[in-house]
């Protein structure tokens, strides 16, 4: 069987979701995949090359992809606003994106490579978000508030999931929007 790199990215991804970036080895990988530690070196120079990856594949999949699949949508900013809150409710997509998204976060905490892409990841995110809200109106300070509340709620949504039935998590989101979507007064 001869395995591609995205194949060992995956195998890793799922060892780092069920048990921990500790637990992300050569010989755990290999041996899961049913393959020789040699095919491993064909594709990655070392444990520390396959994590870079996994980082860079966990980025492009869950930021990059999103930001350009929004771009190529066309909608305008209020609608890709309610879009954003509505990625956490995803069904099983959404569930891995989350679960996934917990264990980098967690593996961030105690490792600089992960926290600087985790750190570049939220800047991105945040950035693009405030921009949606900046094209609605709102000036900058404002746009970058609104930003972080979305963002943050999202996190929360995705983390929470089981918190609430589904009528109550739509209220949530229907009012999050409302809230982030209404114009300042006085």
């Amino acid at each position: 069987m001869q395995l591609t790199p995205a194949d060992w990215i995956r195998a890793a991804t799922e060892v780092l979701v069920d048990k921990s970036i500790d637990a992300v080895r050569v010989d755990v990988l290999a041996k899961g995949l049913k393959v020789t530690r040699g095919s491993f070196y064909w594709h990655f120079q070392d444990r520390d090359d396959l994590l870079r990856q996994l980082l860079k594949s966990w980025r492009d999949a869950a930021t990059e992809q999103i930001i350009n699949r929004f771009e190529r949508s066309g909608a305008d900013p209020e609608a890709l606003v309610r879009e954003l809150a509505s990625l956490p409710f995803r069904g099983k997509a959404a569930a891995t994106s989350a679960s996934i998204e917990l264990a980098i976060r967690a593996w961030a905490r105690r490792d600089e490579m992960a926290r600087q892409v985790v750190d570049e990841v939220d800047a991105k995110r945040l950035s693009y978000v405030a921009q949606c809200f900046v094209a609605l109106g709102f000036s900058f300070q404002d746009a970058g508030m609104r930003a972080f509340l979305l963002y943050s709620y999202m996190i929360s949504e995705s983390l929470m999931h089981g918190q609430g039935t589904d009528s109550q998590r739509e209220q949530r989101r229907a009012f999050v929007e409302q809230l982030l979507l209404q114009p300042v007064t006085g």
